[in-house]
């Protein structure tokens, strides 16, 4: 798998995440996953993300040089850290994987345009890439994906 470009110098979001890529990889991991426990409960319940039991996706944002990786065991999805491989890797500005989280670019535009990157087990990414497409969030967390909007204009002007 390749390995993810280090954040450009010249990208204010790089400097102000500093303090966050100096911590290991499963903090963060372990971090998102306890907020999408909560964002997907519904759809762990009815068992849409079973195709990730007992494997690893990487969710790399490059210009700020952060990483992620998770999977599901048990039901729930997991954090894991540095150590563990991930089978599939989903890659981008953070700007574009705001836009998808915020829904408010659908995930073929955004790979297809060569603005979010897939590398790995292609069965898993495509997987992902329809759950994502797929997926409506629950009304009670429409605030946090307002929010996620906010962020995504925010980082459009910064970068």
């Amino acid at each position: 798998m390749p390995m993810p470009t280090m954040p450009t110098i010249a990208s204010p979001l790089a400097f102000l995440t500093l303090p966050l890529r100096l911590m290991p990889i499963g903090i963060h991991s372990h971090t998102l996953a306890v907020v999408l426990n909560r964002v997907l409960g519904e759809s762990l319940a009815s068992g849409e993300l079973d195709f990730l039991e007992g494997r690893c996706v990487a969710i790399e944002i490059d210009d700020i040089g952060m990483r992620y990786r998770l999977g599901l065991a048990d039901g729930r999805i997991r954090g894991f850290g540095a150590e563990v491989q991930p089978q599939a890797a989903i890659a981008g500005g953070l700007k574009e994987l705001l836009l998808l989280a915020a829904r408010r670019e659908d995930a073929d535009t955004l790979f297809f345009s060569r603005r979010l990157r897939m590398s790995g087990n292609t069965e898993l990414g495509l997987h992902l890439k329809n759950f994502l497409n797929a997926f409506e969030p629950p009304r009670t967390w429409q605030p946090l994906f307002q929010g996620l909007g906010r962020l995504a204009d925010l980082s459009a002007r910064v970068s």
